[in-house]
């Protein structure tokens, strides 16, 4: 993922230091390394690696800035931005939501599914129902038998950190027939 390379750049304490130095308005390197209360030899191999993965960048401040036209460090907020966007992307067809071939389908699983977890769940009954199928199709096989146990695990992993506990699921996946119970045994409809 985009962000494990940041990460690792953060994993430095000078370099995050620094880094926070720049982000709080220091520009030259005898700024930062004041700022930052790191000294000049390491905030200067600091900004290096910092500059390098491209977390902060150096910007020719105006004539009328204070700083007279020389140039500035500051922090690279685009980079952090695609970053984001480039792991939420990856997050988003790792968790198998795109590709169904229908994007309102892609775009409501993305707002209520999140890295495999189920959000909440929609007001709106055609859309709870398409989110349950998709939660009934990546979780259970077809065919195959579930005691209620299992049932449970695996529904619990879905509502981790979500509005929605796992009873509620396992009720609404039976009355919408995407489960079929019968003496303590699920099995999914295929």
């Amino acid at each position: 993922m985009a962000t494990d390379r940041l990460i690792r750049l953060f994993t430095d304490e000078n370099r995050v230091r620094v880094f926070a130095a720049v982000a709080l308005g220091a520009g030259t390197p005898a700024e930062i390394a004041r700022a930052a209360g790191v000294p000049a030899k390491e905030t200067a191999l600091a900004l290096l690696k910092l500059r390098e993965q491209g977390a902060v960048r150096v910007v020719k401040a105006t004539d009328g800035d204070e700083a007279g036209g020389d140039s500035r460090l500051v922090v690279a907020y685009d980079l952090f931005r695609q970053s984001a966007r480039a792991d939420r992307e990856e997050a988003t067809q790792a968790a198998g939501n795109p590709g169904s071939g229908d994007e309102n389908t892609d775009q409501l699983l993305r707002t209520f599914v999140r890295d495999g977890r189920l959000v909440r769940l929609p007001a709106q009954w055609t859309r709870k129902k398409r989110v349950l199928q998709h939660i009934a199709e990546q979780t259970f096989e077809p065919g195959v038998e579930y005691p209620e146990r299992t049932v449970n695990e695996k529904l619990r992993a879905w509502c981790e950190d979500g509005d929605t506990d796992h009873v509620t699921l396992r009720r609404y996946l039976v009355d919408l027939q995407h489960l079929r119970r019968s003496e303590g045994i699920y099995r999914r409809v295929a």
